[in-house]
């Protein structure tokens, strides 16, 4: 079944959950029973669509949610999803009360801001929170464990605050040499050491972690880029235990065709020219859609067969060589199968020597998402 979009350019996104739904479904049986999935939906998840990939992983058995920003997690709230919410990133201390009333879970990690927040937060309601450690990746956290002391007294004396959780994130955990990922490992026990008691959830995990160090897992796991079918890094692909399905196609379809005589030119600069006579398709998609210019000579799938891309990527369109006419509106396959060819999110990141998660994130909220799925949610 495929959810009705309306839209009118030919270009889409299709996102796959009964994919999405096996992804994290095999997650879920890979780790203990007892480990809460919080899923990562954060940056319109990863370009697949927050509110659908929401839904469908919470009927697949995550726990909660967790995004970067207060914003993301208000409009989850707006969509009436009431599972927990942990917002990763900074918050502004004067926005406390607003996560509060939501049920909205904030991440701490400044004895400053739980001082001022404390002050904002309505009566009959009391802020979530889950501290931050820095144990070495050097962005936001608590680094020292006196300050972590100062935090914990804080929020066990006020009746402002529920301290939901701890954790930490690790720099490394997506590569074979685990020496630092193991110092990460044992500075974030030792924050726990220094407490007198430890709140509900503790995690440490991402998707790499998760699936190849279980020694990190405590009772709580960060599942983000393996649920959406792709693999953290080249290094450990052969090492994930589950058989990934990715959840994002891209698609578009030819809008003009015609020959070119040798010598003519394609694009802005002129910089392309027909060797001899050729087919050249226009296919409405280009930079301001996230498919950006450094894409120029990647091929993509056509009929059934791999054609570049030629000529400067415009910001609306695309050109390419084609070897035979094709009529318009033929099916154009940038990202995903078709017919005998697969072209992969890693396929596209190779060519822009750049990692998978930047390219569905990349491809902007301009191109609808279609998605598609047999009754599962």
């Amino acid at each position: 079944m495929e959810e009705k979009t309306v839209f009118y350019r030919d270009t889409w996104a299709e996102i796959d959950l009964d994919a999405l739904y096996s992804n994290i479904s095999q997650i879920r049986e890979h780790l203990p029973r007892n480990t809460n999935i919080f899923a990562a939906v954060k940056a319109n998840a990863y370009g697949h669509g927050v509110i659908q990939t929401a839904k469908t992983v919470l009927a697949a058995g995550v726990h909660g949610l967790a995004v970067a920003f207060l914003d993301e997690a208000l409009t989850i709230r707006e969509a009436g999803i009431t599972a927990p919410i942990l917002v990763l990133g900074a918050t502004r201390a004067a926005d406390a009360g607003v996560a509060a009333v939501h049920n909205i879970s904030l991440t701490v990690f400044q004895i400053d801001w739980i001082k001022e927040a404390e002050k904002v937060v309505p009566l009959g309601h009391a802020l979530r929170v889950h501290i931050k450690c820095d144990t070495g990746m050097g962005r936001i956290g608590v680094t020292k464990e006196d300050d972590l002391r100062e935090i914990d007294v804080l929020l066990r004396q006020s009746n402002r605050f529920i301290w939901d959780g701890i954790f930490t994130h690790f720099a490394t955990a997506d590569q074979l040499d685990e020496a630092y990922y193991n110092k990460q490992l044992s500075r974030f026990k030792y924050f726990l050491n220094c407490l007198k008691m430890h709140p509900p959830y503790i995690h440490a995990a991402n998707s790499a972690a998760a699936l190849c160090h279980s020694d990190s897992l405590f009772n709580t796991a960060r599942i983000g880029i393996a649920m959406y079918g792709l693999t953290p890094s080249d290094e450990i692909k052969d090492l994930l235990p589950f058989t990934r399905k990715e959840v994002f196609s891209l698609h578009t379809k030819i809008v003009h065709v015609k020959k070119l005589q040798a010598g003519e030119k394609v694009g802005y600069g002129a910089d392309y020219t027909a060797s001899e006579d050729e087919w050249i398709a226009t296919i409405p998609i280009g930079y301001a859609d996230g498919w950006i210019r450094k894409l120029r000579g990647f091929k993509v799938i056509a009929d059934g067969e791999m054609v570049p891309i030629v000529g400067k990527i415009c910001m609306d369109q695309t050109m390419l060589k084609l070897p035979k006419k094709m009529p318009i509106g033929t099916q154009v396959t940038l990202i995903g199968k078709q017919k005998n060819h697969f072209n992969s999110v890693d396929d596209v990141a190779k060519k822009l020597e750049t990692i998978n998660y930047e390219i569905t994130c990349t491809i902007t909220n301009r191109v609808p998402r279609v998605y598609k799925r047999q009754g599962i949610v």
